[in-house]
């Protein structure tokens, strides 16, 4: 089967790699000039974990992963006023938990495709004709390919989309903040951080820090924004934004790099009822993003890819195929991004109140017989195995 993928982040990269293990012919077309370097910290759980460990990922992603030892939420003394350790999060997670940059879950990634798919960067597609029996692109380097499949992995802003579905303002669903990350030099800071991750115990506004191997200190930041319009300066706006919030933050800010070292974007969903259009079909962010509140969007991406995969080896009809992809897969998202928007005041807290009743909490989980709840917080209510969604009755 010939397949082009639009997008080499995970979730283009994860679906080359199953889809080559299982004999196709892949090309990648990345309209970025090379791999991508701006990202945060992801705890990558739940049913990619699953889907990693059966395509044989799981050992790089360790390798290159973190041992975080505690999560800690800091006042603007430098005075940390709750905290769990992070075992908490891996009991809940039945212990399939990795914490890795999200430029090296690409990496991982990237390596596994190595001399097996054709990955092309700085290259789009200009055009697509898609047909009932497959379909044509053209590259944005003169190429037309003839393929069996078209895969849109091109992220939350997705081109592959709008081409074929329509507007994105059809699909998105704004939540109303604002995230950004990025990556800084401090040897005070990182042996303030080098353990575990660390967030401001603030209100609408908030700045998380990680001690990365190489002494550097990776910065998450998420703030409550009504308009989605990203502004034209992010470095800019981010001092701006966090400029109150105290502690480590004055000196984070004042090392924070330029535009393009910086990753910015609007904390958004997708919504889609369908995803796929004769033989073009959406994956990852492009077709279901839960979120930055909800979590999980690597790990669903990872997890989206190993399902299809299945149900095209399971079954010689590519239009079965997606079809049931999509039957299967859709209430699994659905349902995330559901949790994703319960939780939002839980993840900032609009008020002093919010505040406080997190920090109430983060301690009462310490308690025997919470696991069952945040694991119920992390994944949902009804944690279904990989294989039972990719080829059970699911």
């Amino acid at each position: 089967m010939r397949t082009v993928v639009v997008g080499a982040g995970i979730a283009g990269l994860a679906v080359a790699h199953r889809l080559a293990e299982l004999g196709a012919q892949v090309t990648v077309a990345e309209k970025a000039p090379g791999p991508r370097h701006q990202g945060y910290m992801i705890d990558f759980f739940g049913p990619g974990y699953e889907a990693a460990q059966r395509m044989g990922l799981l050992p790089r992603l360790r390798e290159l992963g973190y041992h975080v030892q505690r999560f800690s939420y800091v006042d603007d003394r430098g005075e940390v006023r709750a905290s769990m350790d992070y075992q908490r999060f891996e009991k809940a997670a039945s212990g399939g938990i990795v914490s890795i940059m999200r430029p090296d879950l690409e990496r991982a990634l990237r390596e596994a495709v190595a001399d097996r798919v054709d990955l092309r960067y700085g290259t789009s597609v200009t055009d697509i004709d898609n047909r009932s029996d497959g379909v044509s692109v053209v590259l944005s380097d003169g190429t037309t390919m003839e393929a069996d499949l078209l895969i849109g992995a091109d992220g939350i802003h997705s081109a592959t989309r709008t081409a074929i579905f329509g507007p994105e303002r059809i699909y998105l669903r704004y939540l109303g903040f604002h995230t950004a990350a990025y990556v800084f030099d401090d040897p005070d800071i990182h042996a303030q951080v080098a353990d575990g991750f660390f967030l401001t115990d603030s209100v609408d506004a908030q700045m998380g820090f990680y001690g990365l191997r190489d002494g550097r200190v990776a910065a998450f930041t998420v703030h409550r924004a009504p308009d989605p319009a990203l502004p034209a300066d992010p470095r800019a706006a981010i001092r701006h934004t966090y400029r109150d919030l105290g502690w480590l933050t004055p000196t984070a800010l004042a090392e924070c790099p330029e535009a393009s070292e910086i990753y910015y974007d609007q904390v958004a969903q997708i919504e889609m009822r369908q995803w796929v259009d004769g033989r073009v079909l959406l994956l990852g962010d492009s077709a279901y993003a839960v979120s930055l509140l909800a979590g999980q969007g690597a790990s669903l991406a990872v997890a989206g890819a190993y399902v299809l995969g299945r149900q095209l080896a399971e079954s010689g009809d590519v239009d079965r195929s997606l079809a049931e992809f999509v039957r299967r897969w859709h209430p699994v998202v659905t349902e995330r991004q559901r949790i994703g928007r319960r939780g939002a005041g839980w993840f900032l807290p609009a008020s002093p109140t919010q505040v406080r009743l997190r920090r109430l909490a983060v301690k009462a989980m310490r308690l025997p017989g919470l696991d069952r709840w945040l694991g119920t917080a992390l994944i949902g209510k009804n944690h279904t195995p990989i294989d039972t969604i990719a080829i059970g009755t699911a």
